[in-house]
């Protein structure tokens, strides 16, 4: 069995195939043959021995896939042979709320992940995937889909006729876009392209702000919401927005803090928290239960994932390259 880690030391020239033991199921596993899997931010920090240092190697990355199960151990009555399953990101967390415990249990960092011909899980840790999806559209749901799904509906019970303000065109950002217009709100779109942002509008945005062109680009979010603010701002780029984000989001608005694309360390002022009682919360991808949540009302709209581009999983290197340039417009797929 084929697979690909990140050995001796950290960095993308350390992402090497190697050969593994083809994995047996003891009781309550499952072995997934992997189809396809897609990449995000945090694998590219992985690789690269920015997200965790302290990770063990040899490491196998990823967290995203889509799996058809092969096997199946003593006691499994969750799925069956020949089912396409999906890995969810936090396999101890599958319903209420985020503890410690759950955090420990990610796929490509704690534990191997996904850039392997075949996986080895817990029966309690995969979902099956909206039937109508391609295998590369079904991977790229675990993380960036989830994430969206968790910020928009999860954490803040979005409504139709809100305003949210998506950061950038990346995986978290389209899903949100996607999920946000599915709900009957209403969406601005920031990116440094006016290519991108002409695509976001044809997925349904409302409006779009050229963030390199206007860098102030809190001030139009605040005059195409008549100076109220926009309801839901998702915050992906850390240290660099997070500023802005606080300026166009209304009072008692919310922000939901997700990536770090700019820095994580910032010297925050805290008064537009107080003075427009701004709620400000985490994202750390979702439960078991989101996912499932989310897949129904994925399936019942027909929705689909926007695939930017795919490579065959000799290629992990090149994707991964491709996605530190930036030039991606939703996700990155390996096709296995």
């Amino acid at each position: 069995m084929k697979a690909f880690a990140v050995q001796g030391s950290f960095g993308l020239d350390a992402l090497r195939p190697i050969e593994l033991p083809d994995p047996k199921p003891g009781p309550g596993q499952i072995v997934l043959r992997m189809k396809a899997a897609s990449l995000n931010f945090r694998d590219l920090l992985v690789v690269k021995g920015l997200y965790n240092p302290k990770f063990s190697l040899p490491l196998v990355p990823l967290s995203d896939g889509v799996g058809e199960v092969i096997g199946v151990g003593e006691g499994v009555t969750r799925v069956k042979v020949g089912d396409r399953v999906s890995p969810i990101f936090h396999q101890r967390w599958l319903d209420g709320e985020l503890t410690a415990a759950k955090t420990k249990g990610a796929l490509g960092g704690e534990l191997p992940g996904v850039l392997s011909e075949q996986v080895l899980l817990g029966q309690e840790g995969v979902v099956a995937v909206p039937p109508h999806l391609t295998d590369e559209e079904a991977a790229a749901l675990p993380c960036a889909a989830v994430t969206a799904w968790s910020a928009l509906f999860a954490a803040s019970h979005l409504k139709a006729g809100e305003t949210v303000l998506v950061q950038g065109t990346g995986g978290v950002s389209i899903f949100a876009l996607q999920f946000a217009r599915l709900a009957g709100a209403r969406v601005i779109v920031t990116s440094s392209s006016d290519e991108k942002l002409e695509r976001a509008r044809s997925l349904g945005a409302s409006e779009t702000i050229n963030y390199r062109t206007t860098p102030d680009w809190d001030r139009p979010a605040l005059s195409f919401t008549g100076g109220a603010g926009v309801d839901h701002v998702l915050e992906v780029g850390g240290a660099g927005t997070i500023a802005r984000s606080l300026r166009a989001v209304r009072p008692g608005g919310r922000v939901s803090l997700i990536g770090v694309l700019s820095g994580g360390a910032t010297e925050l002022n805290l008064l537009p928290f107080l003075m427009k009682q701004i709620s400000a919360q985490g994202i750390f991808v979702g439960s078991r239960a989101m996912f499932e949540d989310m897949n129904r009302a994925i399936a019942a709209s027909g929705l689909r994932p926007v695939i930017d581009r795919v490579f065959p999983f000799a290629e992990i290197r090149q994707a991964l390259d491709h996605m530190a340039s930036g030039g991606h417009f939703g996700k990155i797929a390996i096709r296995f």
